[in-house]
């Protein structure tokens, strides 16, 4: 039995349990699937079972939330080691994890923290990066994050930041659009010019979802990187702009809290991959 390796340029989705039959049933648009690492790194029963049945079917991208790559502490190794044994039982097409901390003093904090962009911040993200290459065997997929805030301790820009990571590591990235577009709201600068420095190359896998809007103690306007709404239409846009630059990649549509039913979601993956499409015409 031929298991896929390859994540092809065309539209994926973060895969619930809840959507399972729906999926097998009629997958279209749907070309892959990814998953979160934590959620299967137990020893079998049902999580395993549908992995196993849906990895005979679709190419799997492995997304980790739990690494901390942005943290002073070293990492985890027992966590390390289980997603080890998971990348090797499942051989991803891709594996990613986020810029940021999630962990202090050996307690796992329940979101991703962003980090301030240091030389010193830098050296701990390139050796946790290439812990983590060095132990899976394979290249790393890191992804940009949604701020809300800038450190006044920031030395570079994040640009600049994940440009010397890729340099020194040799991992690639993952461009999240929505983060881009939830950053630039929240700290009023230009998303457009945000991807016009972005260094597109390096970018194997994008990711679009939803986000809520919030207001701050000034009442200006706060975006919420929740996954919990479609995908709004200038986050479109700048999909349509980056895709123009970049050419087609592999694209996500992440939906991680109030789950819609399977229809809604693959609306959402139909608009996306109507427009990669168009894209892959234009380029070709």
């Amino acid at each position: 039995m031929a298991f896929h390796e390859t994540i092809p340029n065309r539209i994926g989705v973060g895969y619930k349990p809840q959507h399972l039959d729906d999926i097998l049933k009629d997958p279209s648009p749907i070309a892959w699937l990814e998953i979160h690492a934590e959620n299967y790194m137990g020893g079998g029963g049902r999580p395993i079972a549908q992995l196993n049945r849906l990895r005979e079917i679709f190419p799997i991208s492995c997304h980790g939330v739990g690494l901390s790559i942005g943290g002073e502490d070293p990492l985890d190794k027992e966590h390390l080691s289980r997603l080890k044994h998971l990348v090797d039982w499942l051989n991803p097409g891709l594996f990613s994890e986020h810029l940021a901390w999630s962990t202090h003093a050996g307690h796992y904090l329940n979101d991703l923290l962003p980090v301030p962009y240091t030389q010193s911040t830098l050296d701990h993200v390139v050796s946790h990066i290439t812990e983590v290459q060095d132990t899976l065997k394979r290249q790393m997929l890191l992804e940009n994050p949604s701020t809300y805030c800038a450190f006044e301790q920031s030395e570079m820009s994040e640009i600049a930041f994940l440009t010397e990571v890729v340099d020194r590591s040799g991992c690639s990235l993952l461009l999240d659009i929505n983060n881009v577009f939830i950053s630039a709201t929240n700290q009023k600068f230009a998303p457009n010019d945000y991807i016009d420095a972005y260094p597109l190359h390096h970018v194997g896998e994008m990711h679009l979802g939803g986000h809520t809007v919030d207001a701050d103690d000034f009442s200006e306007t706060l975006l919420i990187d929740s996954h919990a709404h479609s995908v709004v239409d200038p986050v479109w846009e700048l999909y349509r702009y980056t895709l123009k630059k970049s050419g087609p990649r592999p694209t996500l549509i992440e939906w991680d809290n109030d789950i819609p039913i399977w229809d809604t979601l693959a609306q959402e993956a139909k608009l996306a991959d109507d427009i990669l499409a168009q894209t892959a015409l234009v380029t070709s």
